[in-house]
């Protein structure tokens, strides 16, 4: 098991906006392909900041989830062309993870 633990940065005054977007069409699109959304945070002190950690049971499953949700129609036409208006997609930055022997998050 791994997470992956996804950093992203907002444009200028789009935040607001990209948190609505991940709450009422990302994550339940990617949740109903199967995604496991471990949590969803804005940063305190950063006002552009926005994680996001997801978690996998291989890597085999990790491929097969990203098949089923970037490959989709729904995806490449409707969710897809609207990132761009809200995210800075140079500063992302997606990290795999993986708990501790004593971590709570397994």
């Amino acid at each position: 098991m791994f997470f992956e633990l996804r950093e992203y940065r907002t444009k200028p005054g789009q935040r607001e906006r990209w948190v609505k977007f991940m709450e009422e069409v990302i994550l339940p699109f990617q949740i109903s392909k199967g995604m496991v959304v471990i949590g969803s945070f804005i940063g305190v002190e950063e006002d552009d900041l926005y994680i996001w950690i997801r978690r996998f049971d291989s890597e085999e499953q990790r491929e097969a989830l990203y098949a089923a949700v970037y490959q989709s129609d729904e995806w490449k036409n409707v969710i897809a062309p609207q990132i761009p208006e809200m995210m800075d997609r140079e500063r992302m930055v997606i990290r795999r993870i993986a708990p501790t022997e004593k971590s709570v998050i397994r």
